[in-house]
């Protein structure tokens, strides 16, 4: 083989196909790679006059260079995520080993357990327990001494405690002294959070989980003994007394209080021990348990306004896993005193679920989102650190739950009603709660609000599910708030002086949702809601300003059960700084019936059930009313003002009635979206069971087929095409069930000069993340963005003349602000019997979110 040699460090090239490079060489490449890995021709060029060193190599060897070093690098980061999964899955394996021997045991247990009441039935004398299954339970972990040393203030009596504390945890950890199942809706796998399951049979609510997370254990521990930082629900953990232990662990005495979650019933706080230790095979274990007069310890007298629940042994057990990161069980018990509380509302109080999804699976999820925060940027959308905006987060949650509780130590006191005690009012002119609002914004306008008013109130909802009454109320606004008591908000915490509400000198142009950030798995949204044209004053009538909304919305998915629905929102400056002064105000829905939900994506607005005919058509329609029927929540309303004290009344007035006409406005939208009124109204059902709806699918198959047979050419037939056609029966009803259960999301839109939705199939709503109530609401070019409304606008000349447009590949918007992928889409007019345009339809392929 012919080779060139290059002296004076230039490299060696074999006949230009192959170049040697030297170090010198390697090292100018690497720092312009590190610059810009993929450089223009310009720049290679460039490259190659400011480096003498690289001068003999030609500009197409550099590039090959750069092409290689890209691929080595995608190489490397995709080897670097196969070891990561691989390392997951192995540590998974391992969890799941361990679940399946200690379900072995529960059965080996529940075994004895039937054999011995055999025994005990059929025979008059008692026979004597074997004690062989609390040996499988508490093996390899401590036992207890037979005679237990005394328990009492003393730390030799509170480490006894702590001990046992310590033995009950581990055995409902890892061993079997608690019935686990499965909790509905969660199965275990690599993408999952997790192994989470709810307790049956046992005093009280309990719920475990167990999986992996990305931290190591003892910042694991640091986390979760921060409750307030991840549990919503906690107002305050008091550390009253620490004690070092022999063995290097610490004992603590702590006093915690929780939130009520609604105005039906009273707070909760809790006296507890909390051990922390470390065993010998290097687990992390924080457990914890109420202490009670039984046990001879230190006490806490009752606290007014709380009542004290009881929390069981209960804790966190840490291991560290190979290659990083650590396993993770954990278990929550408590007896939360159902009977102090309303009769309607002891299901909230009694259901493991609820417990799981508020408390365990909020501890899992909080150690997910700050892995995947440590190991990736540390800057998100609008330039905000993630930390910066869980605090946002936390500190919407926890000004609404101040709101609603309306602690006096806090400075709230509550005002006389109006003779009707639907609402309640709360005024709150402590300097504490005003810290923070009287501020100056970029307006130049200072604060004078001196005094903060709450309205609040409860109502109970039948037949609607939470998660589908609050998407409602995110993506219509204005079919139940006033723009001017929002403009008020806005105007008495940032502007300065202001009036109240009076005639309309404003409206809204737009609700635009503006994303800021999601947790990993999409449970929770922070965004920014941006209304466009709102009067703050009267001089805002000829120019009305924006108003900008920091909202919290959790809650959404139908399918978690036992999840809490929550939209939480309060106005900012348009600067929006991470310490702005915030009144949260909003809604939350709590299910009572968790165990019984079972409800799909767009259930209560599916019309499905109208397109069933004969027996088939029954059975949908009685299954629908099974589990929407049947379902049960409260909600809960509570919105904050800031005014000026010589007004106290005149702003109750208002408030009291905005409460009220909230309440009516919810009450008759849970009225239309619930599944009675569904099957005994034909008004939501109506579109998919009228004639017109049967025509309108005939036309859609109609016009695609006049249109696609004559460009066939356009087209593979393995879209909607022939087979849809040949799917389609020659009866308008066949043809309508195949419209509505078509994989590809298939809508029509309006022929007007802002087109809206008129219909959509199954697929279509799930794309557009939206009900048959709320389509008609969304525009169509809402839903496209820059590009796609160009395409659009170049295209539809076209599909008006020729009757048929073929749109590429693209992004598209849902009604959440969520981006959705399609590989191609086409778009159609639909004639009519006369052969004149009605509407336009859209059919978009192998659409997903991205």
């Amino acid at each position: 083989m012919m080779a060139m040699s290059c002296k004076d460090g230039k490299g060696i090239m074999d006949n230009g196909k192959y170049v040697r490079y030297t170090p010198e060489q390697v090292e100018a490449l690497e720092r312009l790679y590190h610059e810009c890995p993929k450089p223009s021709s310009i720049r290679r060029q460039q490259l190659i006059r400011e480096c003498p060193i690289l001068s003999n190599i030609e500009p197409k060897q550099i590039k090959v260079w750069f092409q290689n070093r890209r691929c080595r690098e995608k190489q490397r980061k995709e080897a670097s995520r196969l070891q990561a999964v691989n390392r997951k899955l192995t540590a998974m394996n391992k969890l799941l080993m361990e679940e399946n021997d200690r379900l072995q045991k529960q059965v080996s247990q529940l075994v004895y357990e039937n054999g011995y009441f055999r025994q005990h039935t059929q025979n008059t004398t008692l026979a004597t327990k074997d004690t062989s299954c609390e040996s499988v339970v508490t093996s390899g972990q401590h036992h207890l001494t037979p005679q237990h040393p005394p328990r009492d203030a003393s730390p030799a009596g509170l480490l006894s405690i702590a001990e046992e504390t310590l033995t009950e945890f581990l055995s409902k950890a890892t061993g079997t002294a608690v019935e686990w199942v499965q909790m509905p809706g969660m199965k275990p796998g690599p993408d999952s959070i997790g192994i989470v399951a709810i307790s049956h049979g046992c005093t009280g609510v309990a719920a475990r989980a167990c999986g992996l997370v990305g931290l190591e254990p003892t910042r694991v521990a640091e986390i979760l003994k921060d409750r307030p930082s991840w549990f919503r629900d906690c107002r305050a953990v008091d550390v009253l007394n620490v004690l070092p232990t022999a063995n290097g662990g610490t004992i603590e005495l702590l006093y915690m209080q929780l939130y009520a979650p609604t105005t039906l019933a009273p707070a909760r706080d809790f006296w507890l021990l909390r051990y922390t230790s470390v065993m010998e095979d290097g687990s992390l274990v924080v457990c914890e348990r109420s202490l009670k007069n039984t046990q001879n310890g230190p006490s806490m007298p009752p606290v007014q306004h709380f009542v004290r629940a009881e929390m069981l042994p209960s804790g966190y057990l840490i291991r560290p896993c190979e290659g990083g990161g650590s396993i993770i069980h954990i278990v929550d018990h408590m007896d939360l005193e159902p009977w102090s509380v309303p009769e309607v509302l002891r299901p909230l109080y009694e259901s493991s679920t609820v417990l799981a999804q508020k408390t365990t699976m909020a501890a899992l999820r909080q150690l997910r989102q700050i892995a995947q925060e440590v190991s990736q940027s540390n800057v998100t959308g609008w330039g905000r650190r993630p930390a910066a905006l869980r605090a946002l987060s936390q500190r919407l949650s926890r000004g609404f739950n101040e709101a609603l509780n309306g602690f006096t130590d806090e400075g709230w006191s509550m005002m006389g009603n109006d003779g009707i005690d639907d609402v309640t009012i709360l005024v709150n002119s402590s300097p504490e709660k005003l810290t923070g609002l009287n501020l100056s914004f970029s307006n130049g306008f200072p604060a004078v609000s001196n005094a903060v008013l709450c309205a609040k109130a409860s109502m109970l909802l039948q037949n609607v599910p939470p998660a589908i009454l609050l998407r409602f109320l995110r993506e219509h606004r204005s079919e139940w708030a006033d723009n001017n008591i929002d403009a008020y908000s806005a105007a008495a915490v940032k502007v300065g002086p202001c009036s109240l509400p009076g005639s309309r000198v404003g409206s809204f142009g737009s609700q635009v949702i503006l994303p800021l950030a999601h947790t990993i798995e999409h449970e929770e949204f922070l965004e920014v809601i941006k209304l466009e044209g709102v009067g703050h004053c009267p001089e805002d009538a000829m120019m009305p300003r924006d108003m900008f909304l920091l909202q919290l919305c959790s809650g959404m998915d139908e399918n978690a059960v036992g999840t809490c629905a929550e939209l939480i929102f309060a106005p900012i400056d348009a600067s929006f700084a991470d310490d702005a002064p915030l009144l949260p105000s909003g809604f939350r829905i709590i299910p009572l019936d968790s165990g019984k939900e079972a409800s799909s994506p767009n259930r209560t607005l599916d019309l499905a059930s109208a397109l069933e005919i004969g027996p088939a058509g029954n059975r949908s329609s009685n299954d629908y009313a099974a589990n929407g029927g049947n379902t049960r929540s409260v909600m809960t309303i509570a919105f904050e003002f800031a005014f000026e004290s010589h007004l106290q009344e005149n702003v109750a007035s208002m408030a009291r009635q905005y409460v009220r006409s909230i309440i009516s406005s919810v009450q008759r939208v849970a009225l239309a979206l619930s599944p009675s009124h569904l099957s005994s109204h034909a008004g939501l059902r109506a579109p998919l069971g009228t004639p017109e709806a049967h025509t309108l699918a005939r036309w859609i198959c109609q016009s695609y087929r006049g249109s696609h047979f004559i460009r066939l050419r356009f087209w593979n037939k393995c879209y909607l095409g022939v087979e849809l056609l040949k799917s389609c029966g020659e009866g308008s009803e066949s043809i309508l069930k195949t419209l509505w259960h078509h994989s590809d999301a298939i809508m029509c839109c309006s022929l007007k000069a802002l087109p809206v939705f008129t219909f959509a199939n199954q697929a279509g709503l799930d794309m557009l993340e939206t009900t048959l109530v709320a389509l008609q609401d969304i525009t169509l070019e809402k839903i496209f963005d820059d590009h796609g409304r160009k395409t659009l606008c170049s295209e539809f000349p076209q599909i008006m003349q020729q009757g048929f447009a073929c749109l590429q590949g693209g992004i598209c918007l849902s009604s959440m602000g969520r981006p959705v992928s399609y590989e191609r889409a086409v778009a159609w007019k639909v004639l009519n019997e006369e052969e004149n345009a009605h509407c336009v339809c859209f059919m978009f392929m192998n659409w997903s979110f991205v």
